[in-house]
């Protein structure tokens, strides 16, 4: 059976996702791999295995492009709105808080939150499928 590991991005300056992510998630660095050409780095919160891994190519100058292809990225909190006051305090870019449903049933209460970087993070309440 496949276990899910981990989920990369290229980021341009480690110090300042590795502050976001920290700041935004809690998501601490568990390993930090420093190559010629580039540098690996992979965050994780304490009570999950699975890892986001940065890669910072050293040589990047401009931005990177977030293409048609790219999703996002999904955390589960216990307190939306709670998370979602602390993002905007912290001058974060966040969506405002949204309910997807099926019908008349509630899916999902979340919002979405952007890295410096421009990647989409998607903050869901805990609850449901999302349990």
């Amino acid at each position: 059976m496949a276990k899910p590991v981990h989920s990369m991005i290229r980021v341009r300056d480690e110090a300042r996702s590795r502050d976001y992510y920290s700041r935004a998630f809690g998501l601490e660095p568990a390993d930090r791999f420093d190559f010629p050409d580039f540098t690996l780095l992979y965050l994780r919160d304490p009570s999950s295995p699975f890892e986001l891994e940065l890669t910072v190519n050293k040589d990047r100058e401009k931005p990177y492009e977030m293409g048609d292809g790219y999703g996002h990225l999904a955390f589960v909190v216990e307190d939306l709105e709670a998370e979602h006051a602390k993002h905007k305090q912290a001058g974060f870019t966040v969506t405002d808080v949204k309910t997807l449903k099926h019908g008349e049933t509630p899916l999902a209460s979340f919002f979405f939150a952007t890295d410096p970087d421009g990647y989409k993070i998607e903050v869901i309440q805990r609850g449901g499928r999302f349990s």
